[in-house]
């Protein structure tokens, strides 16, 4: 059992140079704490994120920690030259001695492509090339191809990665049938929603996983979590609702803006909504604990990855609240584990 981070870095109304600081800062922290992962989206043109390159957010991160490991979750594969992004994961997997993982994906707001000048109709199709064109990179001393979107030609892998054959490799899953392909491949995978499509979504995954007859470790079937560990759980449930509905306008803007709604996943504008509907965890470390231990376990899962910080919650008050998860919550709900085990 093992708990990363996830972190969205939306807009919290500090100058940018100081949340910058200030996430690092708790990047540190996350890192003598004994957290497994540190995981963070790509998005471009909204206050979802204001660290929209990937590669360069975690170049720093590189710098800073010394055992926590890296992983873009995920790369916007239509928004890079694959040759150009498998350079990127070469250089960072070296910059962190072999810390580095990433995910790849197409992007979940159709908006944030169209901005860029990128057919949003595309991605998929584009998404599908760049990943070949990428894992073809991994695999060989020159490749060239002539792909609908980019092509090479003889370009020479001068660069590969610390990590062989390649870096360990994450795809974010919203359905039982989407687990398939990196079930059958080993990829790490990591989803949301309830608990009861968390648990058809890591009982399909090992099935696919054993049909395909997969050796050596075991891949990460993690989900994402809003997690305030407080002194009480009204203490948690107050931070959580003074923050909340900044992060949730930042999260809801684009689509607002364009009159969409998301397409997967939908959250509540009130923080008490997403705490009932289990995306959400408050509550004394006590709460927590249990709470987060009962998902585990229904869920079927392996790693769960908090989201401790966003909206306009205090850097003093995130910083606390991981201190506690980690004093507390994680080695209860790991002997938890072990003992259902």
């Amino acid at each position: 059992m093992k708990f990363g981070v996830f972190d969205q870095n939306d807009r919290s109304g500090l100058p940018l140079a100081e949340q910058y600081e200030k996430r690092l800062a708790l990047a540190e922290l996350y890192d003598r704490l004994g957290f497994h992962c540190f995981h963070m989206s790509e998005h471009h043109g909204t206050s979802l994120s204001m660290t929209p390159s990937p590669s360069v957010w975690m170049a720093a991160l590189t710098q800073r920690t010394k055992r926590l490991r890296l992983c873009p979750l995920v790369y916007l594969l239509p928004t890079y030259h694959p040759a150009r992004l498998f350079e990127e994961i070469c250089i960072l997997d070296h910059l962190s001695g072999g810390r580095f993982e990433f995910g790849m994906g197409r992007g979940a707001s159709p908006h944030e492509l169209d901005a860029l000048g990128i057919e949003s109709a595309k991605a998929a199709r584009m998404y599908a090339e760049a990943f070949d064109t990428i894992r073809r990179c991994f695999a060989q001393e020159s490749v060239t191809t002539s792909g609908e979107f980019w092509s090479l030609k003889d370009y020479v892998t001068e660069m590969k990665p610390l990590q062989r054959p390649h870096p360990p490799m994450w795809y974010a899953v919203g359905s039982p049938d989407s687990v398939v392909w990196p079930a059958r491949n080993g990829l790490n995978v990591v989803c949301g929603g309830a608990v009861s499509r968390v648990r058809a979504i890591s009982d399909r995954y090992r099935e696919e996983a054993a049909a395909a007859g997969l050796q050596g470790g075991t891949p990460l079937i993690g989900a994402n979590r809003y997690i305030i560990v407080g002194g009480t759980d009204q203490e948690a449930h107050d931070i959580g609702r003074r923050a909340w509905p900044a992060f949730y306008e930042n999260f809801i803007k684009l689509w607002r803006k364009h009159g969409t709604e998301p397409v997967n996943l939908k959250l509540p504008p009130g923080f008490d909504q997403l705490v009932e509907s289990g995306h959400a965890i408050a509550g004394s470390a006590r709460t927590v604990t249990q709470i987060l231990a009962d998902q585990v376990s229904r869920g079927g899962l392996n790693y769960v990855i908090g989201s401790f910080m966003f909206g306009t919650m205090a850097h003093a008050e995130a910083t606390a609240s991981v201190r506690s998860f980690a004093d507390e919550v994680m080695p209860a709900v790991q002997l938890a584990e072990a003992t259902a085990a």
